[in-house]
Formats: structure tokens, sequence, C-alpha cells
């Protein structure tokens, strides 16, 4: 009898393995996933260098991700990181990765609208919204990272038409990022406001970056986003670098202004993104750093920044491998001449599709903007993901 009942518990968690734990009592349902990454990084420094401490094995994600339906008028999420959950406990909160990843509810009660409140991603910039196992690299382009906050709390409004073709957002928020989970707001008590539209031809496109499913036609989707903020924080803020410091260019003192496109094909396993974002930001003082030591008349008040990549991808099924590269420019100021510019490919191997694959990033630097030096001069990046789902 023990050997059956052994045979059996062997048999359940082998179905957890690539698979989503589903639990449902009718009218109730709760789907239970997760998702564990590590890679090992290495750097070439520059000549003069010699701190290598970010030579080393990293455990990027322990995920645990609850979602569930009460009816068919309620959704919620609670999804949570449990390597980077322990940095925030220790009071550091990482944009790229926060511990906590979701928290919200959804009304879907008024047919063509939803209504979802909460803690989450913002609804602006594809590559922003594509979930990170879905991807070859480890990391996103610069340009989506370091312009704007990626997750926020407050209120979205949701809604699709044509068969999901066309989505729409619209949200507005706390507007210090995942910052504001720390606590107040802004001495301004001002938000920030978010929109989003994007339209897929000729069906629903989703968020992903490689054509898995290999689209027997072309597919096609494009989509605009802007976001607004005007804040006052704390006196005495600082930037000690432009990527760096309590908010980088996520938040400003002061009035911003961003907005962007982006467009996506796919087609028989090939597939392509384009994305640009521009920034324009109107500090409160003509002292902050970001006007580079010009004045208000010098300037009109305002600098301008702004970035762009381009990626290429082609997926195998019969090698059960993702070929990538990405290239992308970075101008973290109008007021200072030079641009970053990189290239970086990547490839993955699926043991089992997106749950369980290898993946492979290189970083290399064609040119560095004078705002934002590095001590290194290409890295690379190896490592694992594993997914039940």
């Amino acid at each position: 009898m023990n050997r059956y009942i052994n045979i059996y518990i062997l048999l359940f968690f082998s179905s957890l393995t690539f698979a989503q734990l589903t639990l449902s009592n009718g009218n109730h349902v709760l789907e239970i996933t997760g998702s564990t990454s590590t890679y090992f990084n290495n750097r070439n420094l520059k000549p003069g260098e010699n701190d290598f401490k970010k030579d080393r094995f990293r455990l990027r994600d322990a995920q645990l991700q609850l979602e569930g339906r009460v009816g068919n008028t309620w959704e919620y999420e609670l999804q949570v990181d449990f390597v980077d959950l322990a940095s925030a406990n220790a009071g550091i909160i990482d944009p790229e990765n926060p511990g906590l990843m979701e928290a919200m509810v959804n009304y879907k009660g008024l047919g063509f609208i939803e209504i979802q409140a909460g803690y989450g991603k913002i609804n602006y910039s594809r590559s922003s919204m594509v979930p990170f196992l879905f991807t070859p690299y480890w990391q996103r382009a610069q340009v989506a990272r370091d312009f704007f906050s990626r997750r926020d709390v407050g209120l979205t409004l949701k809604s699709d038409f044509w068969n999901q073709r066309v989505n729409v957002y619209a949200g507005v928020y706390t507007g210090l990022g995942e910052n504001s989970l720390q606590g107040d707001n802004d001495p301004s008590g001002q938000l920030e406001y978010a929109g989003r539209v994007d339209i897929a031809y000729p069906s629903r496109f989703r968020y992903r970056d490689i054509d898995d499913k290999i689209s027997p036609v072309p597919m096609v989707a494009v989509g605009v986003n802007g976001r607004y903020s005007n804040k006052i924080l704390a006196e005495g803020r600082t930037f000690p670098e432009f990527s760096q410091g309590e908010f980088g260019m996520r938040v400003i003192n002061g009035e911003k202004m961003l907005y962007g496109f982006d467009v996506a094909v796919q087609y028989m396993g090939f597939s392509a993104q384009f994305e640009l974002h521009q920034l324009r930001g109107k500090p409160l003082l003509e002292t902050d750093p970001l006007f580079q030591g010009y004045n208000l008349q010098q300037t009109n008040g305002y600098f301008k920044a702004g970035g762009y990549y381009t990626q290429l991808n082609y997926f195998s099924p019969k090698l059960k491998t993702i070929i990538s590269i990405r290239y992308e420019e970075m101008d973290w100021s109008d007021l200072v001449s030079g641009k970053s510019k990189r290239i970086s490919p990547a490839i993955a191997y699926q043991i089992n599709g997106f749950n369980a694959m290898i993946k492979a990033q290189y970083f290399g630097i064609i040119q560095e903007d004078p705002l934002d030096t590095l001590i290194w001069e290409e890295q690379f990046r190896i490592g694992i993901q594993f997914a039940f789902k």
C-alpha cells in the first residue's frame, strides 16, 4: 500500500513541474504558479578598473504568483519575489525587480470596461508589459528601465474592442513608482497620469517578443502611450548619477512629460520590435543638476531626453532555440552632447518551452553617454529559468 501511495505522491509532484496548480470550489478558482531563475555574470572591465564584485552567481527570481477568479465579476492577483523581498525589507527597492510585483483586484461587472485597483504594472511601454519569462534576455533595454517606473499604486481603467485587437488603458497613480509602497506621496500631493492605446492586425497580438506559435500570416501591433506628473521632491535631493540615486530619471523634482510609441511584427517564427520614448522635464530649481550648469534662460526652463531600441528575433521549433539581437540608443540630456549606444545579442534554448529555458545574453558598449559612464566594456550573462505555469 505504501508503495502505491509513494507512486501517487511522485505523480502529483511531477504534474506540478510544468503545470499550474488549480483549486476550485465552483464559484472561486485559484491558480498557483511560480518561477525561479539564476545566472552567472562576468564583466570585462576597462583598463585600470579592479572592482570585480559583479562577477558572481545571482539568484534573480524566486517568485510565487496567486491568480484568482470569483464568479464572473472579480479577479485578483498577488505576486511576490522572495529574493527581492529580502532586499526590500532592508530598505532597498530595485525597480527592475521589486519584492512585491503585483497586488491588485480587478472588477469586471461593468461589461465593456474593467476597473483595476492596487499595485502592479503601469500599462505604458510594450517592452515593460512583456513578462520576463517570455523573452530570451536577462535585462530589458535601457530606455525601458531608466526613464520611467514600471509599477505603482493606483487605479486603472481597461477596455478592449474588435475581438481584443484594440486595447485601451487609462490610469492614475501615486507617481513615485515602486517607492510608493514606502508610504506617503511627495509634498505636492499630485498624482501621475498614464494612458495607452494599441491596435493589432489581423488578429489579437499578445504581449510577447517571440513568435513561438509560428504565425501562418503576418501580424503587426502598434501602440502609443504617454505619462504626466508634476512633483515636489524632498528638499536637498541630489542626483549622484543619472541612472542611480533615489529615483534617477523615473521621477524628477518638477514637471515631467513622457510619451512614446512601439511597433511589433511577427511571421513564421520571425519577430521584431521597435520602441521609442521622449522625455521633457521642467525642474523646479534652476540649480537642479538636470540643468547641467545651464540657467533657465538658456534652456527655456526645460531639458529633453530620449531613446529607442530595435530588436530582431527568430525561433526555431525544431532546434527549440531563440536567437535575438538588440540595438539601443539613449540620450540622457539634450544639454550635453553625446549619447549611449549598445548592442546586445541573446540566445535561449528551450528545455520545455518557456517554462524551462537556458538563456545567454551579451552586453556590448559601442559608445557611452558622458552622463552615464561605466567601469566595464562588455558583459556576459548565462543562466537558467524554471517555472510552473
